[in-house]
């Protein structure tokens, strides 16, 4: 649980009867590889939080193609932010693919520790506008740059990612064919 509190730390500080209110509001599970956590369709009901393991959520379109949004390695949070605000069904898979150790906080117990501990309102609107700033910079790179310098972007963002993640799951999440990424690695690899 240590760790967790790292995560909020950076941000807040909380008393120990704060710390000991927060992990009466969480539930840790551990995960086995490829185990779906949220289905599209239906309504996220919790923040994720990883202790250990790695996560990631991704849609699959009409053509049955995986678009990889996110990924989560120890230290870092995932949901999907649309259906667990909005309380309405999203369109997001959350899959683990390492067993992990996952800390779950329900939204109906982030709104209570709101109330009863208001500064970690405080933190997580600096995770939900940090999240933000991340998704219009991704917006942008893929708009604006080259598949090269996007996957060249994500190596030098996420450098532990890159032994974790399988190849077609980072061409996915640069917004490419697996092909296309392989193809492309080759090409960068010989210069």
């Amino acid at each position: 649980m240590k760790s967790i509190l790292e995560n909020i730390s950076k941000h807040i500080s909380l008393t120990v009867e704060e710390e000991q209110l927060f992990f009466s509001k969480i539930e840790v599970q551990h995960f086995k590889a490829k185990t779906i956590l949220l289905n599209a369709g239906e309504i996220c009901k919790y923040s994720y939080f990883v202790n250990s393991g790695l996560l990631r959520s991704f849609n699959i379109n009409d053509n049955i193609v995986e678009h990889v949004l996110h990924f989560a390695c120890e230290g870092w949070w995932i949901g999907d932010m649309y259906s667990l605000l909005s309380q309405k069904p999203g369109n997001l898979f959350i899959e683990v693919m390492e067993d992990s150790e996952i800390v779950l906080l329900s939204k109906e117990n982030q709104e209570q520790l709101y109330f009863e501990i208001p500064k970690l309102e405080r933190f997580f609107r600096i995770l939900t506008e940090n999240s933000l700033v991340a998704h219009q910079e991704r917006l942008m790179d893929n708009l604006s740059l080259s598949a090269e310098d996007r996957f060249d972007k994500f190596c030098k963002r996420y450098p532990t990612l890159i032994q974790r993640v399988p190849q077609k799951q980072i061409a996915s999440y640069i917004g490419v064919t697996p092909e296309f990424f392989s193809k492309m690695k080759s090409k960068m690899l010989r210069k």
